[in-house]
């Protein structure tokens, strides 16, 4: 007679014996043995054990490596009392050359071949569930009676040998206002997965059909749910069908090997405090950061927000709009930058030298941190700017030539052409676009610098990118700007035009998704730069950039570091752009006094705090 009574309070030896039996009226062991640790399970030949425990120790996010056993040896005494692998999952899986070619509820048959097969024991995400409760969050699965929802992802794992598959994750819904509470309940069980490698627009993982689970049971979410993805063991069931060995055995998705052992308490492991931010709503997707960096980049962002010439700038701030635009930024894999503010028209070149070394500086950051970047500007421009890119390079101010384009929107699709490939807004070749003191289109269509002339003759249509990157899911926007009438700045207009002088003709009508205000806009590129190195020398940041696959980032903490801004570097590329006739504007000027002290003294101070902040 089946068993059906309550097993969330059986002890894990009670549930394994009824498993063992055949006493167990259902199909998975989410919700047993309430508060134990739940195990993945992988039986292969032990001529490939070595190499599959390297592969979970790449891959430590799925594959969290709790036991393995000798060859032959049916029972695990570090985990379990009184067990036998070969009974105690609800179902196994055979794969015999890569294939599952069924389903069993007893291993015994096989006994003469498991004498020389290793068993791994690996971590899974029924043994969280608990502690996810206990903080308040409700779990879906549970209270809808089903097997976690589980799928294949796009996310390459790190390859051993023959070992290589993409990532396979669970799902669980989770209300947007419990999103906080559950990293804080599973980022400390890293031994059950840990916390979420993902949440928010399944298909950003390339998740075709949300609805239709690779493995597991679709779960139902309720209104104002949000997905939670966690890393899966089952990624080892992938391995193994692609490592093709003439026979394998593993559990069945969801019906695990229950061990003795309880769960950590979590806030007992708690070194650093996650922190969860929503930054973006189209498609939708958070990211996870510690406390710790949060407070850093906090302060970046005060210091940059001083008001230099007392122009008013301090109220057009915007709250953690640096923190979001960074985070935003660190998750992009290509980048767009675009500079430029011509206020010495009657000059040539009519360019000012705040933009430029703030530009430069993001480049080089980026490009240490392994992304593509490029600079757009006007083509009148072109030349200078290549110029100056080629000097920066030859005096080591960036690591390597960044491309130079130039926009003009000639035809309607322009934008689109440009951003996307053939217009595709399914491909674009860029998932991030910053400007940095770039002249802005006003309400009226044209382009005016902070004494209100007229410059539009001088500026080519770069806002229309960032119109047009409003209609690219995945693509997000940053404004830097130190004025108002910055490309990007739109979100802040209303601020302009009360606050700033000649605002109601100066305001830029464009908006970026992110507006950072900075004194001096080149202060936000250095603080941008800076906010980048804090968020990828965090270790919670780094583990869900790379969704717990790989190894830890932290090796290239010194090249990032020396890709920061410095007082010295900022000194030579000024150095470049007066050699090339580039002119202090307006908030840039190096002989403008500020409290007593010149620009430039302000300028190098400025720098060295940012640095400050991140030691």
């Amino acid at each position: 007679m089946a068993f059906t009574g309550g097993l969330r309070s059986l002890l894990p030896l009670a549930v394994r014996n009824l498993i063992r039996f055949n006493k167990l009226n259902t199909s998975n062991t989410s919700g047993m043995a309430e508060g134990y640790k739940q195990a993945n399970v992988v039986i292969l030949h032990k001529s490939l054990a070595d190499n599959f425990e390297k592969f979970c120790r790449a891959n430590n996010g799925p594959l969290p490596l709790l036991y393995r056993s000798k060859p032959g040896d049916w029972k695990c005494p570090s985990l379990s009392s009184n067990s036998d692998i070969r009974t105690d999952c609800l179902q196994y899986r055979i794969y015999e050359y890569g294939l599952c070619t069924g389903t069993l509820t007893s291993l015994k048959e096989y006994s003469d071949q498991l004498k020389d097969m290793v068993t791994f024991y690996l971590g899974c995400s029924f043994s969280f569930e608990k502690a996810v409760q206990k903080a308040g969050v409700p779990v879906r699965n549970i209270e809808q009676k089903s097997n976690v929802s589980m799928y294949k992802t796009d996310v390459p794992c790190h390859s051993v040998a023959t070992f290589c598959c993409n990532l396979v994750v669970t799902m669980r819904p989770i209300p947007e206002d419990k999103l906080e509470a559950v990293v804080l309940a599973t980022y400390p069980l890293k031994e059950s997965h840990g916390a979420p490698v993902h949440i928010g627009d399944a298909g950003l993982l390339g998740i075709q059909d949300f609805s239709n689970p690779d493995y597991g049971d679709p779960v139902q979410p309720h209104p104002g749910d949000v997905p939670v993805f966690w890393a899966c063991g089952v990624t080892g069931m992938e391995a193994i069908s692609n490592c093709k060995s003439p026979l394998a055995f593993t559990h069945s998705p969801g019906c695990m090997f229950i061990t003795d052992q309880k769960n950590e308490d979590a806030e007992a492991y708690l070194k650093e405090i996650p922190e969860v931010h929503c930054i973006s709503q189209s498609p939708l997707y958070y990211s996870i950061v510690s406390a710790a960096a949060v407070k850093r980049i906090r302060d970046l962002e005060s210091l940059i927000g001083i008001d230099p010439g007392h122009r008013g700038v301090k109220h057009l701030f915007c709250q953690d709009q640096l923190l979001k635009a960074c985070l935003s930024i660190s998750h992009a894999r290509s980048v767009l930058i675009t500079t430029g503010f011509p206020t010495h028209f009657n000059h040539e070149p009519p360019e000012e030298n705040d933009g430029p070394p703030g530009a430069i500086a993001l480049a080089t950051m980026l490009q240490a941190l392994g992304k593509y970047v490029v600079i757009v500007t006007d083509l009148r421009a072109m030349n200078l700017f290549k110029e100056i890119i080629e000097e920066a390079v030859q005096q080591g101010l960036l690591k390597a030539p960044v491309p130079l384009l130039s926009y003009r929107g000639d035809a309607s699709e322009s934008a689109l052409m440009f951003l996307c490939d053939d217009g595709n807004v399914k491909k674009p070749r860029f998932d991030h676009l910053i400007a940095i003191e770039r002249a802005g289109m006003a309400a009226d269509g044209n382009y005016y610098n902070a004494r209100k002339i007229n410059i539009k003759h001088l500026v080519d249509p770069i806002d229309e990118l960032f119109i047009a990157a409003r209609t690219i899911p995945g693509v997000t926007t940053t404004g830097i700007g130190d004025g108002g009438n910055e490309l990007g700045m739109g979100k802040v207009k209303e601020a302009v035009k009360k606050h700033i002088k000649n605002g109601d003709t100066i305001a830029c009508d464009v908006e970026a998704d992110f507006t950072i205000v900075a004194g001096v806009s080149n202060w936000g590129g250095y603080a941008v730069a800076c906010s980048l190195y804090i968020l990828n020398t965090c270790e919670i940041h780094d583990r869900y950039l790379r969704k717990a696959i790989g190894f830890p980032r932290l090796s290239q903490k010194v090249a990032w570091a020396s890709a920061l801004p410095s007082v010295t570097k900022e000194e030579n590329l000024l150095q470049i752009l007066r050699h090339h006739g580039v002119r202090s504007g307006v908030t840039a000027s190096l002989e403008m006094e500020v409290d007593g002290l010149s620009f430039y003294s302000t300028h190098s101070d400025m720098i060295e705090k940012l640095l400050g902040v991140l030691h």
